[in-house]
């Protein structure tokens, strides 16, 4: 019996309504706006900065200043204390445990009740129907649906709160009727202890008909090589044949790519990005052919953004979604249905068209080097590894990489720390094929490294085999949606890493 065929049609009205940003993106998002205003407008926040459903984007601009985390901090503590009516109206039970500020070891974002449902579930009924739409002999409803989670812990002692990695929260409160198609049981999801989880979700999952995997790619990733490790198998295939999707997000896929399709290699595997934080659910891949994600425009999100090359002005432009230019990196601010206002989140997108609007991630505002005026980004350190794996057939696992400042000599350049899954023939080669393909990408760090009068060639460090895991273990993030670090400005991390790695 096909289940999917029979569930199919509950998915139809909503693939309708997504044709509508197409046409009417600027209509979506000022009808978000309204609602958001008018909803919080008795909010403490909202009463000072003069909010009601009829104010004009210009002066709820003009009224609102833009936000860190450190801004709000305040208002979100005293709303974990358990007042209500802060940022947003009655009392916020969910925060989600998010990687730390400058002055903090971690943040705390508020998770609304119309947050979790107006943005975080309604995201993973899109990837669903957009799925469904792009893949019209799918049998995704007639197996299990194996979901990673992280942990939660009481907060405050609060009745009823929370306080977590988004994932166990959204696994707290899901639709009682989910359970009954996912693995593993809700009590193995929420373990905090990754290592004690994974074998147990293995071990779950195994016996069971498998047809959709959802997570972070480095974590899945583990919890299939143990899978394979209790079954003996050559493949992911000879245990769930009927696998036919992972829906990932939170790490770029490229590093992992190959891993997975070394592992699974049935033809008719599908990967689908999802672009989601704590902060809100942002971005689908609606073209499988197209790496570029539909920005989500009917959620309880407006959205704004910051040109790149301004970021850093006491007084930026800002500008809202339809005033965005293509092919210029922006850092992009949020207002949301928990309480984030003008929010800016710490990543960087482009945008690659309009109508409907899509884009690439292409790092973090603070995930970059810029040492000595060469501006690498994550999107270019992806792509030049990627290119490095392909010419030489290695495959990276996890890295990161920071900045070697001057010497008495004047010399510097960049180092980089690789734990391979697949290592090259020659980490030199590697290496100089990394350093000519940023080059090729980034016209500032190959002025920077012309005939190495600024920037030496980059330095190469191979990492030992589950080093980035002792670190993330040290720092007690490992498993959940907690990740490597991937470019630093500063020395810290890399130097933590170096001597964990020694």
């Amino acid at each position: 019996m096909n289940l999917t065929s029979f569930i199919r049609p509950i998915f139809t009205p909503r693939r309708h309504e997504l044709d509508h940003y197409v046409t009417e993106a600027e209509v979506l998002q000022r009808g978000v706006l309204k609602r958001l205003l008018g909803k919080a407008a008795q909010t403490e926040w909202g009463r000072a900065h003069g909010f009601s459903k009829d104010l004009s984007y210009e002066d709820f601009a003009r009224q609102t200043p833009l936000n860190t985390y450190e801004e709000l901090k305040g208002f979100i503590d005293r709303m974990r204390h358990g007042e209500s009516d802060v940022l947003w109206p009655g009392k916020v039970k969910w925060y989600a445990k998010s990687s730390g500020t400058t002055n903090d070891k971690s943040k705390f974002i508020p998770v609304s009740y119309d947050g979790l449902h107006d943005t975080h579930y309604a995201g993973g009924t899109d990837a669903v129907v957009w799925y469904l739409a792009n893949n019209p002999q799918s049998r995704l409803f007639d197996g299990k649906a194996l979901i990673l989670g992280g942990s939660h812990a009481t907060n405050y002692n609060l009745p009823g709160s929370l306080v977590g990695d988004l994932s166990a929260i959204l696994i707290e409160n899901i639709n009682p009727l989910i359970n009954l198609v996912r693995v593993p049981k809700k009590a193995t999801a929420l373990l905090s202890d990754f290592e004690i989880k994974r074998d147990r979700i293995a071990r779950e999952a195994l016996k069971k008909n498998v047809t959709n995997l959802s997570g972070v790619p480095s974590w899945m990733l583990s919890v299939l090589n143990r899978v394979m490790e209790l079954t003996g198998k050559e493949n992911l295939n000879e245990v769930w044949p009927n696998l036919e999707v992972f829906f990932h997000g939170g790490v770029a896929f490229t590093p992992y790519r190959k891993q997975y399709e070394r592992l699974i290699t049935l033809p008719e595997m599908h990967y689908m990005e999802t672009y989601n934080a704590s902060e809100g659910f942002f971005g689908l891949q609606n073209d499988p052919t197209d790496v570029a994600l539909s920005l989500m425009v009917d959620y309880g999100i407006f959205y704004e953004f910051i040109p790149m090359d301004e970021f850093d002005s006491p007084e930026p432009t800002v500008v809202p979604l339809w005033g965005i230019e293509t092919g210029r990196n922006y850092a992009m601010v949020i207002s949301t249905s928990s309480g984030l206002w003008r929010y800016i989140i710490g990543d960087m997108i482009r945008f690659t068209q309009r109508n409907p609007y899509k884009f690439v991630i292409t790092g973090r505002t603070k995930s970059f080097i810029n040492a000595f005026g060469e501006e690498l980004i994550v999107d270019n350190a992806e792509k030049g590894l990627a290119e490095a794996c392909r010419q030489t057939g290695a495959e990276v696992l996890e890295y990161t990489a920071a900045p070697v400042f001057m010497d008495a000599n004047g010399k510097c350049c960049h180092q980089w720390v690789v734990e391979f899954s697949r290592e090259p023939e020659r980490l030199d080669e590697f290496a100089l094929i990394l350093d000519k393909s940023l080059q090729q990408l980034n016209s500032d760090y190959e002025a920077k490294r012309y005939k190495s009068i600024t920037l030496q060639q980059l330095e190469l460090i191979k990492a030992r085999p589950g080093v980035f895991n002792d670190w993330l273990r040290q720092k007690g993030k490992l498993g959940g949606q907690h990740k490597v670090p991937r470019l630093c400005n500063n020395r810290d991390i890399i130097e933590q890493v170096l001597a964990l790695n020694n």
